[in-house]
């Protein structure tokens, strides 16, 4: 199966297989949105399946909730469950320090509760999210309806005295209407290119009436496991300060097209 995939699902797919090794019986764990958190859902539906393993997942969107109901994976509510072991992940983008930009999916608001609401978060992701600098991809800022307007002026007014490369702020949309989160909030897009001081940004964006959460994730993360299309992984652990690269064990009989639609 896996000599079928092109290069970019490759990463994706070996990154999320490494990062089921933190995984063991009987956690909780809270399961990510996006293309690279569907493969993890995916090779954690075939452990369940074919291995016997006892888990709970926690999704951060109705998405990934329905992509785990199809491969089998049990599910609760973070209210059910109370605390996670494990949160696995992916990032839009990710610096030296660990440090994220999440939200391109648009499930930035429980993918943080999630996340921090877990004892380790895991990302798993691809070489291309890697920068020195966060900011190139655009900062996901989840608002209220009510005087979104309003709000998209103060925080372009608010950029100004901010240390970033552009202020440029756009109402995200699905086709030609607003895009709504699972909470029915919208999102508005910091065309920043970059952010010199990611904690002050936090911090500011969440002060604006009207925000409800922004998509940097600051001293979340605790590793990041690299994939790339040749089955190798970079292992960062931002605790031990370590940096490993590992192969990954790819089995011929792994199955994880189960007929389900992501």
């Amino acid at each position: 199966m896996a000599a079928k995939l092109n290069p970019i699902d490759m990463a994706k797919y070996v990154s999320a297989r490494r990062a089921l090794d933190y995984v063991e019986d009987g956690m909780r764990i809270g399961l990510g949105t996006g293309s690279t958190a569907a493969w993890m859902v995916r090779c954690l539906g075939d452990m369940v399946r074919e291995d016997g393993l006892r888990v709970t997942g926690v999704p951060t969107s109705s998405r990934t909730a329905d992509l785990a109901r199809q491969v089998g994976v049990p599910i609760a509510t973070l209210e059910d469950v109370k605390w996670l072991d494990l949160t696995i992940d992916g990032a839009d983008e990710f610096d030296q320090d660990l440090n994220l930009i999440k939200g391109g999916g648009g499930a930035l608001l429980q993918e943080k509760i999630v996340a921090t609401a877990s004892d380790m978060m895991v990302v798993i992701t691809d070489a291309s999210k890697n920068v020195e600098t966060l900011g190139a991809f655009p900062l996901p800022v989840e608002v209220i309806p009510f005087g979104w307007q309003t709000t998209k002026a103060l925080i372009e007014e608010s950029l100004i005295g901010m240390d970033v490369g552009g202020r440029a702020v756009t109402l995200r949309l699905n086709r030609d209407a607003p895009f709504r989160t699972d909470e029915g909030n919208l999102i508005l897009d910091l065309h920043v290119k970059r952010i010199g001081n990611p904690r002050q940004l936090a911090l500011v964006l969440n002060q604006i009436p009207g925000v409800v959460e922004n998509g940097l994730f600051l001293d979340i993360c605790d590793v990041v496991i690299v994939g790339t299309a040749d089955g190798a992984v970079e292992v960062r652990d931002i605790n031990s300060g370590t940096i490993t690269t590992e192969q990954v064990d790819l089995r011929d009989d792994d199955n994880i097209f189960v007929n389900v639609s992501d």
